[in-house]
């Protein structure tokens, strides 16, 4: 009997799944499907990721890209470029007995004391920002305050001056004297002549603007941040000029960063803003010479170089003060030879001669 094998049921062929032919068909549109599910999703994860504070960062940080200006005179922020070069004027300030408490002091940015004559020490009031309402008493122009005023492009606003003073001031400098200009100044009636000479921030930019003096462009001291000193060692600082009455003092407070100011054993106080307190105070030691003329004026010599104390953050700083001629910038170093930064905010600079003294403790 023939054997014959059984034969194997024959498997039928299972059928793709569509997915794979739609695949196999168009693997260009599923790749760049899959990619855009791939993008969506880290968008999705990136969204999830930014918090409102985060957002608030990012502004933050634009905001601090911003350009930020600061005035030439005391290196504080200003509003723009303009605001940084705005007109600086110097104003002369009597400091006789008569005339204080004086008006505009506390809002100058910069003040040069000297004596002026027969020991009576004298103020130039350097403002650019602030405008007070009230400046005075305002005297007479000596040649060296025109010295310190001429490298900031300042308008000069003085009742007259001794003759040098006069014969400069009015040849290439920003003359605003009372004698030519009577609408921009007037006469207190609770005050007699001379100390009663006043003006105003106001007016002397009106004044200023019709002579087209609406810009200062300079080179000012340079400035910092500072902060009180760990280890202060000069907190209370005495400086003479001539007799008690012109004697100054300063007493430094930590809290505020900057040096109450006293005349004669006393606070002294503008008249409309209170306790003037600078928070830089600079003694430079000047030479003197008696000038021949009908003035017999003792003019103080500004130009070349000397000693200097600059006084800030509670500390002492000794160094050399320089300036090559008028029209050159009062500068400072310090023992290596480099500029010494000041505090931003208002500088007092008092100039003695050898008949002054300064001493801190």
């Amino acid at each position: 009997m023939d054997y014959t094998p059984p034969t194997q049921p024959v498997k039928p062929l299972k059928a793709k799944p569509k997915f794979l032919v739609w695949l196999k068909k168009h693997w260009i549109s599923a790749t760049l499907i899959a990619l855009a599910v791939v993008l969506a999703g880290g968008f999705i994860a990136l969204a999830l990721t930014i918090t409102p504070e985060k957002v608030e960062v990012e502004k933050v940080a634009k905001v601090k890209k911003k350009e930020k200006f600061y005035s030439l005179l005391t290196g504080l922020e200003v509003a723009d470029k303009s605001a940084a070069e705005q007109a600086v004027t110097g104003v002369m300030i009597e400091n006789s007995p008569e005339s204080r408490p004086q008006s505009g002091l506390k809002d100058a940015g910069i003040v040069y004391e000297a004596t002026a004559e027969g020991g009576i020490t004298r103020f130039m009031a350097l403002y650019q920002q602030n405008k007070p309402e009230l400046i005075g008493p305002v005297r007479s122009l000596r040649i060296y305050y025109l010295d310190w005023a001429a490298p900031y492009q300042a308008s000069i606003a003085h009742v007259g001056g001794s003759s040098n003073a006069l014969d400069t001031v009015r040849n290439g400098y920003r003359d605003i004297d009372q004698f030519f200009n009577a609408g921009t100044y007037w006469r207190a009636s609770d005050r007699y002549a001379p100390h009663n000479v006043y003006t105003s921030g106001t007016k002397i930019d009106e004044l200023n603007a019709s002579k087209g003096y609406t810009s200062s462009k300079f080179t000012g001291f340079d400035r910092t941040d500072g902060k009180p000193a760990a280890e202060p060692n000069a907190t209370s600082i005495n400086v003479g000029f001539s007799s008690p009455l012109y004697a100054t003092s300063y007493a430094y407070d930590s809290a505020t960063n900057t040096y109450n100011r006293s005349l004669a054993g006393a606070a002294h106080q503008d008249r409309e803003k209170g306790q003037i307190s600078p928070n830089v105070v600079v003694v430079i030691r000047v030479g003197s010479e008696l000038r021949s003329g009908p003035d017999g004026y003792e003019d103080l010599v500004t130009s070349g170089n000397g000693q200097a104390y600059v006084f800030q953050n509670g500390t002492v700083t000794e160094a050399t003060w320089h300036k090559a001629d008028r029209d050159t910038s009062l500068s400072l170093t310090d023992s290596s030879g480099s500029q010494i930064k000041l505090n931003r905010g208002q500088t007092w600079v008092s100039a003695i001669t050898d008949r002054g003294s300064v001493s801190w403790q």
